[in-house]
């Protein structure tokens, strides 16, 4: 019935006040005598038959056994003062802190023990700290220690003190344009730093992102961060999709060795586009078919959604979440050139001239078509009105240029 030790049934039940003292003792002797006459049983089932707690009770006591577990690692770590489980995931349990030595506040990240016996968790673990220790920029969760003790691997960084974008949105509201494009922006400045370092993140999304109570961005969590040049482990990743579903970009879905900066901007733009709509770019029952959609569906414009965005931040989240990435900004310079012109109420200029380069290869492809389409007269049918479509609008381009020349020479 309860996996807690009779000692501890006996203090939990007094320290949340569901028993006396006294009546523990009672039921303790009772407990004894049927011990002594060949029935063992347990403390937590003879309180629940007197009556004295429930079933459910006992249960949220486990719960509650469970937590205090948490906190033990942790308190393990010499040097610090643990305050609170702040978060915790499928890898990790995060707690606030205080480091003693020097008075601040800072976050421990702690691994579990099951995951300590798989040196897999452990190495990819390290990995995460010595990335982090690498990256020094105010838009970055800093990195402070990293170690064992006690048999349990710690991470020690910055406390922030704040939620995330993922919080944000846990209501689905949109987040306003200009917010938004201010926390896109910072996220791009931490990213071209990390970029620089020679590393990539492979997991940008809202729970990574966390903000300050004064507003700061701060891109956290280097978990599945990777050098560019680290090809001994692209090659044992091959084939793997490392990465978030909603967020993850067709490359990294693929397993593709050669991943760069370009993964992290179709994450980053995934993001934007969660941010400004209220909803992930594609969704599914499975996370196999979020990441087929993430292949092979065409995205829906952002502003087809919210209809209330600006033009520019429409296609600055259609350049990032290309399909190929060669079709997305080649680095967060370009990214950051265009967020920057948006927020000033300019055009994004990097995003336009990747459209507009997009139209002259589709121009071209149409036009081989035509010349080649001799085997296949339907389609040649069909590229000939596309074509021709496009010799009229040209013309009608034209027309309406001659006619602005001679307005304003008449005007003189």
């Amino acid at each position: 019935m309860s996996t807690i030790d009779d000692s501890q049934v006996a203090r939990l039940v007094v320290d949340r006040k569901l028993c006396t003292p006294g009546e523990v003792e009672l039921v303790r002797a009772e407990q004894k005598t049927l011990n002594k006459n060949g029935h063992p049983t347990g403390l937590a089932e003879l309180l629940t038959q007197h009556g004295f707690v429930t079933h459910s009770q006992i249960t949220r006591l486990n719960r509650a056994l469970d937590e205090d577990s948490m906190y033990r690692p942790a308190q393990q770590i010499p040097g610090y003062q643990i305050f609170s489980k702040v978060g915790q995931g499928a890898m990790a349990v995060v707690f606030k802190a205080k480091q003693l030595s020097l008075d601040r506040m800072v976050a421990i990240k702690v691994l579990p023990r099951r995951l300590s016996e798989n040196q897999e968790f452990v190495d990819r673990f390290y990995r995460e700290g010595r990335a982090a220790a690498r990256l020094n920029h105010p838009n970055i969760v800093q990195a402070f220690d990293v170690g064992e003790a006690g048999g349990y691997h710690y991470f020690v960084m910055e406390f922030i003190d704040g939620q995330t974008v993922y919080e944000l949105l846990s209501d689905g509201t949109p987040v306003k344009e200009a917010e938004a494009l201010r926390i896109v922006l910072q996220c791009a400045w931490a990213l071209r730093h990390a970029h620089e370092q020679g590393l990539v993140h492979r997991d940008v999304k809202p729970k990574n992102l966390m903000l300050t109570r004064e507003g700061v961005v701060k891109l956290a969590d280097m978990g599945l961060a990777r050098e560019v040049g680290d090809y001994a482990t692209a090659a044992a990743e091959a084939g793997r999709a490392y990465g978030t579903p909603y967020y993850i970009s067709p490359e990294q879905i693929r397993g593709d060795i050669d991943i760069d900066a370009r993964a992290d901007i179709y994450g980053l733009g995934a993001t934007f586009y969660h941010m400004v709509t209220g909803k992930v770019p594609f969704d599914g029952t499975s996370p196999s078919a979020v990441m087929h959609k993430h292949l092979k569906d065409v995205l829906v414009p952002p502003d087809h959604i919210n209809e209330s965005l600006s033009s520019g931040v429409g296609e600055i989240i259609e350049v990032m979440m290309a399909k190929s990435p060669d079709e997305r900004y080649p680095s967060c310079a370009e990214l950051i050139s265009d967020v920057e012109a948006v927020t000033s109420g300019e055009p994004p200029f990097q995003a336009r001239k990747r459209y507009d380069r997009r139209l002259l290869e589709t121009l071209a492809t149409s036009g081989q078509v035509i010349q080649t389409s001799e085997e296949n007269p339907e389609s040649a049918k069909t590229h000939g009105k596309l074509s021709v479509q496009w010799v009229i609008l040209l013309g009608v381009l034209l027309a309406m240029s001659i006619l602005v020349i001679l307005l304003l020479v008449v005007t003189r």
